[in-house]
């Protein structure tokens, strides 16, 4: 049954410009359609969201952050949003409409992907999101629903409705919304996510498309989480024998359980896959996987009844910190119910005694203040480390001011990746534990370090280059070019110039003089002892062919040079002059008798220019006679003359 047909939104216009024509597909906050934009006559996805949801003011926020942030992106393996709108219960988004199909259909159809193929799926997703890491946000779902691959074969990533800025906080207590196959431990247990938590989501799904099957399973959302946060993941070559190790040290890389040993962004991920990549042979890259593994059962929900799509976004509770076992355990301890009041006694008797009541009493608390002690001092006394990479100084320290610790030092290193002025790491790190008013080191980020290109023109090369690793450059290419300023062998320029600010090691070009321009005269003709003469003379090397050749010069002068007359050339550069055999003796065809033209071309075709002599004052048409008899030989371009027959 065709469920488009019910959806009363097929069919309409909304905003006056967006014709809905069918329905694509049904996602946890919104539904997407096929739609036809009337102004522009061009078709494009529609995103709308769930009625349902576009009266809860967060969800809404959410859905124009997701159009703002992908706008930001402009990025070509990014799904483009083109506007974004509201009519009455309807919240929008128009997006770029791709054809094609998600890497999930690819991967329920196909199971396991040869590596190369994995490989050029996971490059453009690494560099999509490099682009919005480098910008400042995090997709936080990633998965095979969001990998969309166009008939054209490029591949774009989709879906960017939980991302979110990097620096900002979750504002949800206590829950974690995402996919729970492809959660970060880290969003798991603590509900904070950065950069690296996509890097972790791009690992489960290289895993799945080398293998065709999840990493982590089980019957509950639960045992999926549990794996995630207590099990390193498995090698992709357990699955698949024979696939190479550089690509069991990939998906290692990218899914290391903690997120101080991951690539901190995709875009060292992207750098990593290339190198893996870069070794790999033919043979292991198009590496035939065994026959696909059997479909994986859809995953529960994190709450309720298994939803429509085994990878759906679900809202997953955030589990709690875990005691260690053992004294860092709290017991609860029980005491037994009271008993019933007895009933009253005659006034004369001698009262219950109360010495054992308050011997159990005195028990029962020493007990508590013992547990109490073993509690603090086992785990009362410690708290752990607040997430603080990627904040501001000023916001770290407020944090570790709240947590109830303070700032041992603050040191300020250079990095290639993390923003001047925010936390790249802590010591101890991230949800360490820590006693209670301890002392947290807080490196700060001075961003990229930063060198001078020093000014070395005018010196020689050789001390050039040494100045420039010196500086912690590196030399780069260097092309040589004319000066009438600079002397030969020494810098003309740098690129980049002197005094320009650049990372370390980048490369630095430089432009060398070959002093000032010297015209090549012309010697061809010339005996050898003349032309060489003359070369040398004007500033140049002279080097002789080792063979000689047949030219129309004299033998022993020069046939050819090199460098042509006016070609400018660098002192000190050398011409190669050829010397001539002579010219090369041809036999002479025999073309008395023939006809004028077939006489000429006969002459021509053997290697000889024609002269026609016709008789006066009767022309006639037939070759009396030539100049050079039948079966002699004559130089090759030397000119025949052939003499006509009068009438």
């Amino acid at each position: 049954m065709d469920t488009t047909l019910k959806d009363p939104l097929v069919g309409q216009v909304l905003d006056g410009r967006y014709r809905v024509d069918a329905r694509i597909a049904v996602g946890g906050m919104a539904t997407v359609y096929r739609a036809l934009d009337t102004r522009l006559d061009r078709v494009l996805a529609l995103k709308v969201m769930h009625p349902a949801l576009a009266t809860d003011a967060s969800f809404v926020e959410r859905f124009i952050r997701e159009a703002k942030s992908v706008a930001r992106l402009a990025h070509p393996n990014v799904v483009a949003v083109f506007d974004q709108g509201a009519e009455g219960a309807y919240v929008y988004l128009a997006m770029e409409y791709v054809a094609g199909c998600t890497l999930r259909d690819v991967l329920r159809e196909r199971g396991a992907l040869q590596p190369r193929a994995a490989l050029d799926i996971l490059e453009p997703v690494l560099a999509a999101l490099g682009a919005a890491h480098r910008a400042g946000f995090v997709h936080r779902d990633m998965k095979p629903e969001n990998v969309l691959i166009g008939d054209d074969g490029r591949v774009k990533v989709a879906d960017f409705g939980l991302v979110r800025a990097v620096g900002s906080v979750t504002n949800t207590t206590g829950t974690v919304l995402g996919t729970v196959s492809y959660l970060a431990p880290e969003q798991i247990e603590y509900g904070t996510s950065d950069t690296r938590a996509d890097v972790y989501a791009c690992g489960v799904v290289l895993y799945e498309m080398l293998t065709g099957s999840k990493p982590h399973s089980g019957d509950t959302p639960a045992q999926v989480l549990f794996q995630h946060m207590n099990e390193d993941m498995p090698a992709p070559s357990a699955l698949v024998p024979g696939l190479a190790v550089e690509l069991d040290e990939l998906v290692a890389s990218a899914t290391a359980r903690n997120p101080e040993v991951r690539p901190y962004d995709a875009v060292a991920l992207l750098a990593q896959a290339r190198a893996a990549r870069a070794p790999l042979s033919d043979e292991q890259l198009d590496l035939v996987p065994p026959q696909a593994l059997a479909a994986d059962e859809a995953e529960p929900s994190a709450a309720g009844p298994a939803p429509a799509s085994e990878d759906a976004t679900s809202v997953i509770p955030r589990v709690l910190p875990r005691e260690e076992p053992g004294v860092n355990h709290t017991a609860r301890l029980t005491m037994p119910p009271p008993e019933p009041p007895e009933p009253s006694r005659p006034t004369g008797r001698r009262a219950v005694p109360r010495r054992g009541l308050l011997a159990a009493l005195v028990a029962v608390l020493l007990a508590l203040g013992v547990g109490a002690g073993v509690w603090y001092i086992n785990s009362g006394q410690f708290t752990r480390v607040p997430a603080l990479i990627g904040k501001t100084e000023k916001d770290a320290r407020q944090e570790l001011k709240s947590a109830g610790l303070d700032v041992k030092k603050v040191r300020y290193d250079f990095s290639e990746t993390v923003q001047r002025g925010t936390v790249i790491k802590t010591d101890p790190g991230t949800n360490e534990r820590i006693r209670g008013n301890g002392s947290v080191t807080v490196f700060v980020s001075r961003g990229p370090e930063i060198v001078r290109v020093p000014d070395v023109r005018g010196k020689p090369l050789a001390q050039a280059e040494s100045e420039l690793e010196k500086a912690g450059l590196a030399p780069g290419v260097v092309t040589k070019e004319f000066s009438e300023e600079i002397e030969q062998g020494a810098v003309i320029s740098t690129d980049p110039a002197s005094g320009t600010r650049r990372s370390p090691d980048s490369a630095v070009a430089v432009v060398v003089s070959r002093g000032a321009p010297i015209d090549v005269p012309d010697v061809t003709g010339e005996s050898v002892d003349d032309a060489t003469s003359q070369l040398t003379g004007a500033g140049f090397k002279v080097k002789i062919a080792s063979e000689q050749i047949n030219s129309p010069e004299e033998a022993g002068s020069v046939a050819e040079q090199s460098a042509a007359e006016g070609t400018q050339l660098a002192r000190g550069d050398t011409v190669t002059l050829t010397v001539s055999k002579g010219p090369r003796m041809l036999d002479v065809p025999d073309v008395v008798g023939l006809k004028v033209d077939e006489a000429t071309s006969k002459l021509e075709s053997a290697g000889f220019e024609v002269k026609v002599d016709k008789s006066f004052p009767f022309l006639g048409d037939t070759v009396e006679s030539q100049s050079v008899a039948a079966d002699q030989q004559a130089p090759e371009g030397s000119t025949i003359t052939i003499k006509t027959k009068g009438l």
